[in-house]
């Protein structure tokens, strides 16, 4: 064992080449010492002693290794679980800051820090396990980003404001796995991502932003394993700094890690080449290594009452407010540091163009709870690495005050779950209760996320200056019901899942329209298929033509379905995957989702980067939001607390500088019966008919047209279908 002097003044943590060698440094506050072990190809390890420690940090120059060498840390210190120290050197851990790993996190007794019997089971206060766990969990390995090839992806981003910003969220492997255009080689991989097929398609639907699903170096949960199944939307973090190797291509998996790297690099240029910004989903909450019973592998044993937050009680536990079994801990700078470092490491290096934060209030806790003035989020405000980046918080997690929506600081856009519930209550649950002569939601709630969600997005300081495009609207997302499914299924249908249905929410808020489940052309119930389609649209246009920030779920502009799963997190398979078999009734869903999403793109009273204020716009004694009900009247307080009212009309106008004006009306029946409407606007004014739900697809315009129903003037009557809604343009 060689022991090496260490620097004078620290190095940055993790790995870095030199022109002789490395620097290497790690955190482990509460060890002793740390070994650097080196592994060549075939197993064989050599240890290396680190200097230190200096608070807490061990480091040291070691000469001669070279990009591509294998490694990890081995932590001495005193084993004792009740006071939450797990110190235990017969056990290899993967480096925090590694740019790379290599291999299969494996799950015998050998990965865990206690004894544990063969089925996995043991007392996590017991003694530390003796058996070495070297080549049973994934070995770090040493990249040098300055030598990767190809063009710096942070030179060439797109920069997509805010107000025209329409992100799209996506699994790298269930995006391409079953694209027929995309080179059977390439499906499911970083490559697809940037193949022509892909671009294309997200270029005509009218995407800016892709969101992918964790690509951070992610392992399955034992339990899942057991099962015979995995976490595949990698919502179970081994790395931070790592890609995860399993959606890089076989040849680049085959030269290594920097090759897998170098892949994601590409494929975010060749997006932003495009055109299209790429967003990452990063989970800093929690890792991979689960409860206390849970597997020895990285933070555990390097630092465990640093990394996670324990309860204070005796015997040490985790406190668990991410519902996974531990918690890291963000009252620690050393949790804030790394998270910071790895957010600047994927845009600096990787060039990505922003970051959603999974359980974000869980980021901004203290020992008071949760803060909006967290250092995390105020470092990450004032870092210059993310200075104008996209920052988007889920603003929940499951700890006590967890619901924290509207009340992230700039620059922080957040997901807004409310839009998600008024969006799904008014057009499906509502209607469903109404058909059994139950009562349902009040439109106010619909108005107020259609016109921004400002009662949770304008409490700033100053009031209102985030503006409506703080509010990430969704109607779906990973998590749940996909937009088909929300009108084919009344309950969840999980039982792939292995958990007998008991996973999932049980708040779907969906409806089938009267049959669980798909129906056949043939089946004596195909007359709701009409209906579901509609409500799909429905469902789409409010999210593509409210004020906010759009995100829509991978497929559902395609009508892609789960089968009913609403918890589909372990299947790696064609229920999570995308189908891009379209019928027709699929084919006339994405013309119409690409010409809801053309709306918004060419109105720019459709997408105002501020808050609604009911006066008129600047040129014009046109109010930018005005409200009416069926008639024509002006909403006044009672009419908004009037529970039967089911139809409303929203007209929204805009003067943006250098642009002309532009006024547009929404005219909503939410009833199960036809209404007759009076349509509201200016005297004068006359109305273009430019979408209607009813329509299957956007060309039935064309059919309107020689019909004469497409223009209409103010205070005529328009005869609107239940459960429909219609776009109008103020005709020039």
């Amino acid at each position: 064992m060689t022991t090496l002097h260490a620097h004078r003044r620290p190095p940055q943590l993790g790995v870095h080449v030199t022109d002789d060698g490395i620097v290497v440094a790690v955190l482990a506050t509460h060890a002793h010492a740390v070994d650097l072990c080196l592994f060549d190809d075939d197993g064989a390890e050599r240890r290396v002693r680190l200097g230190g420690p200096a608070q807490g940090l061990f480091w040291a120059d070691v000469p001669g290794v070279r990009p591509g060498q294998r490694y990890g840390f081995r932590a001495h210190g005193v084993w004792d679980p009740v006071a939450g120290l797990r110190h235990n050197p017969a056990k290899l851990l993967v480096d925090p800051y590694a740019r790379g790993l290599l291999g299969e996190m494996t799950y015998g007794p050998q990965t865990y820090g206690h004894v544990v019997a063969d089925d996995l089971t043991g007392d996590p206060y017991g003694p530390a396990d003796e058996r070495d766990s070297a080549g049973f969990v994934p070995y770090s390995v040493v990249v040098d980003t300055r030598a990767l090839p190809g063009p710096d992806p942070a030179a060439n981003r797109p920069w997509v404001p805010w107000d025209r910003t329409v992100v799209y969220e996506a699994h790298v492997r269930g995006l391409t796995m079953l694209n027929e255009q995309v080179p059977a080689e390439l499906r499911g991989t970083y490559a697809a991502l940037a193949h022509p097929a892909v671009v294309d398609h997200l270029r005509r639907l009218g995407v800016t932003t892709l969101e992918l699903l964790p690509i951070h170096a992610a392992a399955t949960e034992p339990h899942l394993v057991d099962k015979g199944l995995t976490n595949y939307w990698g919502y179970s973090t081994l790395g931070f700094f790592a890609p995860h190797a399993a959606y890089a291509t076989a040849a680049a998996q085959a030269a290594g890690p920097a090759a897998v790297l170098a892949e994601v690099r590409g494929a975010v240029h060749a997006l932003h080449e495009a055109g299209i910004e790429v967003l990452l989903d990063v989970v800093y909450n929690h890792t991979n290594e689960g409860g206390l019973p849970g597997q020895h592998v990285s933070w555990r044993g390097l630092d465990s009452t640093m990394y996670y937050v324990h309860d204070g009680g005796v015997p040490a536990a985790l406190a668990d407010v991410t519902g996974t079994g531990n918690t890291l801990d963000f009252r620690r700078s050393a949790v804030v540091r790394m998270t910071l470092d790895s957010l600047r490491y994927w845009a600096n290096e990787i060039g990505v163009d922003g970051f959603r934060f999974d359980l974000a209030v869980t980021l901004a806790r203290d020992s008071d709870g949760f803060t909006p003035d967290h250092p995390l989020l105020v470092a990450a405000a004032a870092s210059p690495s993310l200075h104008g980046l996209k920052l988007v918080a889920e603003p929940w997690d499951i700890g006590p005050g967890g619901w924290r929506t509207g009340q992230f600081p700039l620059p922080f856009g957040e997901w807004n779950d409310r839009f998600r519930n008024a969006s799904r209550s008014f057009w499906l649950a509502d209607p469903s209760r109404a058909a059994h002569g139950l009562p349902g939601h009040r439109v106010r709630d619909l108005a107020t996320r259609l016109s921004g969600s400002v009662d949770l997005f304008g409490h700033s300081d100053p009031p209102l200056v985030r503006g409506p495009v703080a509010s990430v609207n969704f109607v779906t997302a990973h998590d749940g019901f996909t937009l088909a499914d929300l009108v084919s299924y009344d309950y969840k249908h999980n039982s792939a899942n292995g958990e007998n249905n008991r996973d999932g929410s049980d708040d779907n808020r969906s409806w089938n329209h009267g049959v669980e489940g798909p129906v056949n052309p043939d089946s004596p119930a195909a007359d709701i298929a009409p209906l579901r389609r509609r409500s799909i649209r429905n469902l789409f246009a409010t999210l593509a033509l409210a004020a906010g920030t759009p995100m829509i779920t991978a497929g559902d502009e395609m009508g892609r379905t789960q089968r009913g799963n609403n918890n589909a997190y372990c299947q790696d398979n064609e229920i999570s995957w995308m189908s891009w078999d379209l019928s027709e009734s699929r084919q006339d869903l994405l013309a119409t989702s690409r010409w809801l999403l053309a709306l918004r793109r060419d109105h720019p009273a459709l997408r105002s980067p501020r808050f609604y204020t009911g006066r008129p716009v600047a040129g014009s004694q046109r109010p930018d939001l005005a409200w009416f009900d069926a008639a024509g009247v002006a909403f006044d307080h009672a009419r908004w607390h009037d529970a039967s009212i089911r139809t409303l009309q929203m007209l929204r106008a805009s003067a943006e500088p250098d642009e002309p004006e532009d006024v547009v009306l929404l005219v909503i029946n939410g009833a199960l019966e036809p209404m007759d409407v009076t349509l509201s606007g200016q005297p004068g004014d006359r109305w273009l008919l430019a979408w209607d739900s009813v329509w299957e697809h956007p060309s039935e315009q064309r059919a309107a047209a020689i019909a004469g129903a497409l223009h209409t003037a103010t205070g005529e009557v328009a005869a609107l279908e239940p459960l429909s809604m219609r776009v109008y343009l103020l005709a020039p």
